[in-house]
């Protein structure tokens, strides 16, 4: 008897604990993430959700600022542009209505005006409408020379952006820019910011707002970033159809792929070649795999690393690197042929260049493998080993002091097993031509800082970093970025510019301009050649071999594409998942 009413207390209890529950409203709790707090609303039953797994953390996730890619992977699910780019290297509209062309009247026949017509009723997820205004809004903030954002290749050659109504963009350029299309691939909420000259401080640079088909929820540093529907989004309620995306953070790729055979993650992002014979055969994973252009490089500075962010390395050079021949030498030493056979079981290219795939894609020969050439190139350099012990010293170089070792930093992130086996056999082939290399290495978020957060890539307090870096489907910003003399990262100019290895070619600035200044691909084409060659000769990176776009994915998520040109979470709202 006592068994058979405590049964029905318990249904009782139960009852009523359901019917509380649809009385009252859904509970919120506060998150304190990154000195922000996020109302989040209590997750409901049975909501469908992916693990997306990354081993770097985003520093911040302003587009404007940011430069990991684990950050533009994570932004993109929140912000939005005008135009984007599909995984064919296609472009398609967003928040425009069509992509502007001569034909259909948004481009004018000298190329120096182009119309944006914008879709009408869009919000920003905290439900404000969007309009020219935040298109406006996002030039003046990029060219402000306080705001510290990174990069103004072509953004710097807009006369102005007007709005002859709300949903109607004018953009009139000084002069031609080929790549137009990619300047408002983000678009900056003007209600949701701040004044651009305190865009380094601003609470959206943690919490964005955007009008993508997701909202940041909450972000527990070390440990996630939770993403959820944006009930303001255009295609709501059709579309998203995942109500959660977890960007959880790992301690690295091993760990990763750990978690993705056993299911607690659903996509592991950033594989390499060496990480496919893992997975060829297990029937709950696919491997999503696509040529890309990026490259892993050694990232050689060129200029004083005592000097913070100095814009004359030719009066300020660095104590070894900053001769070539110190430069060739390191590149002779290196069997790339090697690295890739040894630890990518063949399946990657050797690196020769930036471009090395898509239109622009440059014709430059793989380096020599050549020890013997590298120890005379040092010897010639000055760089000698008289006491015998294995590494050369400065007898007679250019730059440093007499009898000081060629030993140098090497650097790279934190959390990768690929680069850190290459860290080792680099070590064993410099070692034997007499150069010392020594491991640093750092979490992603130090590595790929903002100026403003003294990051020593963009200060310039380095030897050697190795990381991998891409182009767009048009390369002109990147490259401009990279590579032009005028996008050294500098107190002056407010940390802009990806030049950290602080080179500087006047025939690669002569080329990098006429890339930029012609519609004719052909002509180009031709001008990123010469680009290239300079590059090759000047040795400002040292490729070491092309990689592939790889993601893991288990077999329930569904709608996942690669795309080698832009970010991993650019279809986000095509996501779903299977029971």
């Amino acid at each position: 008897m006592r068994k058979k009413i405590s049964a029905l207390l318990g249904i009782l209890i139960i009852v009523s604990m359901v019917l509380a529950a649809c009385a009252k409203p859904t509970p919120e709790k506060v998150v304190v993430t990154k000195e922000v707090q996020v109302k989040v609303t209590a997750a409901p039953q049975k909501e469908k959700q992916v693990v997306f797994a990354v081993y770097q953390e985003p520093q911040i996730l302003n587009p404007f600022i940011a430069t990991q890619t684990v950050a533009q992977d994570a932004y993109a699910f929140v912000i939005e542009g005008l135009i984007d780019v599909d995984d064919n290297g296609n472009y398609f509209p967003r928040l425009a209505t069509e992509v502007p062309t001569i034909a259909n009247g948004g481009v004018s026949k000298d190329g120096l005006t182009v119309t944006y017509h914008l879709q009408k009723g869009v919000k920003w997820s905290d439900g404000q409408p969007f309009t020219c205004d935040d298109v406006q809004f996002t030039w003046k903030a990029v060219t402000t020379p306080k705001s510290g954002a990174v990069n103004t290749s072509g953004f710097d050659k807009i006369d102005s952006v007007t709005c002859p109504d709300k949903y109607t963009a004018v953009v009139k350029y000084k002069e031609f820019y080929a790549p137009y299309l990619t300047e408002f691939i983000t678009i900056l909420p003007k209600h949701a910011t701040g004044k651009p000259e305190d865009m380094q401080k601003w609470v959206y640079n943690w919490h964005p707002i955007g009008t993508g088909p997701f909202k940041m929820a909450e972000w527990v540093s070390g440990d996630h970033i939770t993403f959820v529907k944006n009930e303001n989004y255009r295609d709501y309620p059709a579309k998203p159809h995942l109500d959660k995306v977890i960007f959880r953070i790992i301690p690295s790729r091993e760990v990763g792929k750990a978690l993705i055979r056993s299911g607690e993650v659903d996509i592991l992002w950033d594989l390499s070649e060496a990480d496919v014979p893992e997975f060829k055969n297990n029937k709950d994973i696919v491997i999503n795999m696509r040529p890309g252009p990026l490259s892993e490089r050694l990232l050689l500075n060129l200029a004083d690393p005592t000097i913070d962010a100095t814009d004359d390395p030719l009066h300020h050079p660095h104590w070894a690197l900053g001769d070539l021949r110190v430069r060739q030498a390191i590149q002779y030493a290196i069997d790339k042929k090697f690295i890739v056979d040894k630890l990518l079981y063949g399946l990657a290219p050797v690196g020769t260049t930036e471009l090395n795939i898509g239109w622009p894609k440059a014709n430059i020969p793989p380096s020599e493998y050549n020890p013997d050439k590298a120890k005379q190139l040092l010897k010639d350099a000055g760089w000698i080993d008289k006491d015998g012990d294995g590494i050369r010293e400065c007898h007679g170089c250019k730059y440093a002091k007499e009898g000081r070792p060629l030993r140098l930093k090497l650097q790279t992130t934190t959390g990768n097993k690929l680069r850190e086996d290459c860290e080792q056999v680099l070590i064993d082939m410099l070692q034997k031509v007499g150069v010392q290399l020594y491991i640093e290495n750092v979490p992603s978020s130090v590595l790929f800082g903002s100026w403003a957060s003294g990051a020593f890539r963009k200060h310039g307090k380095f030897d050697i970093l190795m990381y991998t870096t891409s182009y767009n489907v048009d390369p002109q910003a990147h490259v401009e970025g990279y590579f032009a003399s005028w996008n050294m990262p500098t107190q002056a100019n407010h940390g802009r510019g990806f030049n950290y290895s602080r080179w500087i070619d006047p025939q690669a600035d002569a080329a990098i301009k006429e890339a930029g200044s012609t519609p004719d691909l052909a002509q180009r084409k031709a001008a990123y050649q010469k680009a290239m060659e300079r590059i090759a000769i000047g040795i400002p990176h040292l490729y070491l071999y092309s990689r592939a776009q790889i993601q893991l994915t288990r077999k329930r998520v569904q709608g996942f594409k690669v795309n080698p040109w832009t970010q991993q979470s650019w279809n986000a709202a095509d996501w779903n998942v299977s029971n």
